[in-house]
């Protein structure tokens, strides 16, 4: 049986799967008005402590569904570690989610706790780290400089187009993201720059790189611009 509702239908596969979870959230996209087509109800659930954490990919009710279940504790070591790389999608989820279930107040905890981790933002970004994103990045704007080949141009085109935007966002400590996520956050921090660099990339993908090059440049210059000669770290060598 199909139901329309996505609160309705998410509320009911958690009943289904899960009848004594402690807590369930409905978070994504299908709660907003970017909601498309192919939305899925992404459901976030919260186990009692020594169940197993899993995520599962499955239809339900005529929907595509993806359940994200935790402990508490196993939440938290999650959410540790993508904290630390400065992107963490189930963090998100469950600041902006829905409550669908919270039996012993553990839902709305929580979600404050982590739209508090939201608000605090990502881990402070270090010049050392700023230069080991500059590097890379200089070394591939000399690559399109030079590159002829259409194939390989395309490569090198998406790579300095995700590079300048990672760049801008840890250059002004916002958290990061992927695929959409990447523009939406960038947008927030810059609004108009996807639709520039978008731009760009057209432009470079047809062969005139010069707008792309010039949003790097832009997007590395407050660190001090290009980096290549002079870049140097220090391996470790095994005993």
């Amino acid at each position: 049986m199909e139901i329309t509702d996505p609160v309705l239908a998410a509320r009911a596969l958690v009943t289904e799967r899960h009848p004594r979870a402690r807590a369930a959230l409905l978070c994504g996209s299908v709660l907003t008005a970017r909601r498309t087509a192919f939305s899925d109800l992404d459901v976030v659930v919260l186990l009692a402590d020594g169940a197993d954490p899993y995520r599962e990919s499955l239809r339900f009710a005529g929907w595509p569904a993806e359940l994200f279940v935790h402990t508490r504790d196993s939440w938290e070591g999650f959410v540790e570690r993508e904290i630390l790389e400065r992107r963490s999608p189930l963090l998100f989820m469950c600041a902006a989610g829905t409550l669908l279930v919270d039996r012993d107040g553990a839902g709305a905890g929580l979600q404050g706790y982590a739209r508090r981790l939201v608000a605090a933002g990502p881990p402070r970004v270090t010049a050392a780290e700023l230069d080991d994103r500059r590097y890379p990045l200089t070394d591939l704007l000399d690559d399109l400089a030079g590159c002829g080949d259409p194939g390989e141009r395309l490569f090198i085109v998406t790579e300095v187009a995700r590079r300048t935007a990672e760049f801008v966002l840890l250059a002004e400590g916002a958290w990061l993201g992927g695929g959409k996520w990447l523009s939406r956050r960038l947008a927030e921090v810059r609004p108009g720059l996807p639709e520039r660099l978008a731009a760009a990339v057209g432009s470079a993908l047809d062969g005139d790189t010069d707008a792309l090059a010039a949003l790097a440049d832009e997007a590395l210059a407050p660190a001090g611009g290009r980096l290549w000669a002079g870049y140097r770290r220090q391996g470790v060598a095994r005993r």
